[in-house]
């Protein structure tokens, strides 16, 4: 084993993942144990004063006890992988590309308040307003077990800043999430079956793209698949994460050829995610946020624009834990 120092490594990686939950929960308990030590003291001396402190020492023991029922659920080959979510605007022009805009601050939101490191890899600014597409990459623990509860169509109602007659409209957004491929993934790439063309960035500018010859379009002649980047200064540096997003695309396709042909076998019909909305976001005529995969809902549409989705998630992995 030592012989390969990529698989030493791994293993080396996966005890340190595991006794570091070892070393979690016997922390967890020990709080528990102090927490239930002091409820009992101040029960017994009739102490008020203490009674803050339990209370906030017991919040925090919940939320941090949810949050490991979550990582629980996370069982996948990717689920401890780095995440790289791509958005794109459907039909609607402005109106659906506000709407992709408005859902990449919900997810660069969503990644700090995790803790993850959020990079935008690709952007392409809408020609009047808004974003016609971008891909981020969310890099740190568990990032793609989470994020993977996003892929699919979102949908939103609301009154059109666009419309001068202040009508209704609705607008959708397709979500993608692949899990970045770790070096040992067995995925090679003949340098033969790549063409790669330099151009100049374009977009918004600013903190999204510089403004140099330095962007970098990949296509994988075999399977067609196009990736660019052009968010980096360098273009070694934007070849670098395209070929990231690349490897994490290649694996994916493996992926989906693989559940086909299982489902050939089945006999059964595979539904194309595009297709099928997961989430509406309703702003009018009332507020309301719905997963219509588990029924999950919230009227509080301004905190889930900012970031808070994690009920989603963990509704979504519930149900896919059950049905598996």
């Amino acid at each position: 084993m030592w012989d390969n120092p990529a698989l030493a490594q791994k293993i080396m990686q996966e005890l340190a993942l595991h006794q570091g939950k070892v070393r979690l929960y016997a922390e967890l308990e020990q709080r528990l144990e102090e927490t239930a030590t002091l409820w009992q003291l101040a029960t017994e001396e009739d102490d008020l004063s203490l009674e803050s402190e339990i209370e906030r020492e017991i919040k925090a023991l919940q939320q941090r006890f949810e949050a490991l029922k979550l990582e629980i659920l996370l069982s996948g080959p990717c689920d401890r992988n780095n995440a790289i979510l791509t958005l794109h605007a459907g039909a609607g022009g402005t109106e659906a590309q506000d709407w992709v805009q408005m859902l990449y601050r919900l997810y660069v939101r969503w990644g700090e308040r995790h803790g993850y490191k959020v990079e935008t890899l690709d952007f392409l600014s809408g020609d009047e307003a808004g974003i016609k597409s971008v891909t981020l990459s969310f890099s740190g623990e568990n990032a793609y077990g989470y994020a993977k509860s996003e892929k699919g169509v979102h949908r939103l109602v609301r009154i059109s800043p666009f419309d001068a007659s202040a009508r209704r409209h609705t607008s959708f957004a397709s979500v993608d999430v692949i899990p970045e491929v770790s070096e040992d993934n067995e995925i090679t790439i003949d340098p033969e079956d790549l063409r790669v063309d330099t151009f100049r960035s374009g977009g918004a500018g600013g903190q999204h793209v510089n403004k140099t010859d330095s962007a970098i379009r990949i296509t994988h002649l075999p399977s067609g698949i196009v990736v660019q980047c052009q968010s980096e200064r360098s273009q070694t540096q934007n070849k670098a994460s395209a070929m990231r997003v690349l490897q994490a695309r290649l694996l994916e396709l493996k992926r989906r050829e693989q559940e086909v042909e299982i489902s050939e076998i089945r006999g059964e019909q595979q539904e194309i995610a595009w297709g099928s909305q997961i989430r509406s976001y309703v702003f009018h005529p009332y507020s309301l946020v719905k997963d219509h995969r588990t029924n999950e809902e919230t009227g509080n549409v301004s905190a889930v624009m900012d970031g808070e989705i994690d009920a989603f998630i963990a509704a979504y992995l519930q149900k896919t834990k059950i049905v598996k």
